[in-house]
């Protein structure tokens, strides 16, 4: 079968052979259109990803199931909301408050593997229940209005069984679609594949996951709009992206020529005996941004983890440090050497490079720029949920 990508904008999914002939695409491209909330994309990518195991039909529970593990990372680790957070605070999407709650029941990590959270869901299940059942009242039936007439039979969207008759009768008389809907109530709703629909799905499984991801980050963007390099908080990255390398060669040669001293302790740090960290959690900047990282005990690292520092209490020696390596780093060759090995992975911020390192800077104004630059993004973390650490 020939296989043509989707396209952007729009990002339709066009494919070309049997299944253009036989199945209504153009309906499946809808199937994103104009969502609600943002679990109707959590709701299809997991339909996407049990076909693609051979599964021919399961249960709305089986769905909900994969929906949450596929959010946890997000929501957990970054605090992502997925539907936004209006003024009140309160979470308005059902699949993130059901994340929320099995946290609430669980010691899961962020990182806990696909398994341990389904382990966690099954133990659960009594408590997660309500939390669940919201999530089956609408986007089930609301994601195939795509396939439906323009004109015509009205749906009556408030009837459970009236939907389902209704989906059928589409199915039967009208075109295919790519599921259908089973007698059993609530959880144990039975969720049935047509042949053909799964076929499709299997053969393109990897570009019909990219545009349900495309559309997803969209959304995701658009109703978190202080969230930095949101695309790369999807999904668990690999460690060794982070590149802190030179940046540690550097603090040691500023630690080879002038004490510095612990931002959090206050007591010297003693060289290669030192973490570096981020001030403002990587895990919201994603990020190694030198103006950001600073060596610090490596026995307050897992405590600080994702927290941000108390900004009245630590700021002022963070920046101070900072203000430390831009001297040395305009007085000393060989720290300015250091320096410039950083430009390729630690200093890709424009701001940075035009005013913050740039030299001249009286104590004053190096730190007026870095309070100015780095403030926004401390109070946009914490609005995003991010704690504030004390250090004792």
């Amino acid at each position: 079968m020939k296989q043509r990508e989707p396209s952007i904008p729009g990002y339709s999914l066009v494919i070309d052979g049997e299944y253009k002939n036989t199945l209504d695409i153009e309906g499946f491209s809808r199937m994103m259109k104009d969502p609600s909330y943002c679990y109707k994309f959590y709701w299809l990518e997991a339909l996407v990803k049990l076909i693609a195991e051979g599964r021919e039909a399961v249960t709305f529970d089986d769905v909900i199931n994969e929906m949450i593990v596929s959010a946890w990372y997000s929501v957990r680790e970054f605090h992502i909301h997925l539907s936004g957070l209006p003024a009140d605070g309160l979470v308005r999407d059902g699949l993130e408050r059901a994340v929320l709650k099995l946290t609430e029941l669980s010691n899961l990590e962020a990182h806990a593997s696909r398994v341990e959270i389904l382990n966690a869901i099954r133990e659960h299940e009594s408590e997660l229940k309500a939390a669940k059942t919201q999530l089956t009242n609408m986007v089930p039936y609301r994601a195939l209005a795509g396939f439906f007439p323009k004109e015509g039979r009205v749906p009556d969207w408030e009837s459970e069984r009236r939907m389902v008759r209704y989906i059928a009768s589409i199915d039967r008389e009208l075109v295919s679609l790519p599921y259908t809907l089973g007698e059993s109530s609530k959880l144990k709703k039975e969720v049935i594949f047509n042949p053909m629909w799964q076929n499709m799905i299997q053969d393109n499984t990897v570009s019909i996951l990219g545009w349900i991801q495309y559309e997803k980050v969209k959304w995701l963007q658009n109703n978190n709009p202080e969230v930095p390099g949101l695309v790369y908080k999807l999904a668990p990255m690999d460690e060794k992206m982070r590149k802190l390398g030179h940046v540690r060669k550097l603090w040691e040669g500023i630690l080879d020529m002038h004490e510095v001293r612990d931002v959090f302790t206050g007591r010297p740090v003693l060289p290669k005996q030192y973490d570096v960290d981020h001030f403002i959690p990587w895990s919201f900047v994603m990020n190694d941004e030198l103006w950001n990282l600073m060596p610090m005990d490596p026995s307050l690292n897992s405590s600080k983890s994702n927290l941000l520092p108390r900004s009245d209490r630590f700021f002022l020696p963070f920046a101070e440090n900072q203000f430390l390596l831009y001297e040395l780093v305009h007085n000393h060759e060989k720290i300015h050497k250091l320096f410039e090995k950083c430009y390729k992975d630690n200093l890709h911020s424009i701001w940075a490079g035009q005013e913050l390192y740039r030299f001249g800077n009286t104590k004053g104004t190096f730190l007026n720029i870095l309070e100015k630059n780095m403030r926004p993004v401390y109070d946009s973390a914490k609005r995003q949920g991010y704690e504030v650490w004390e250090r004792g």
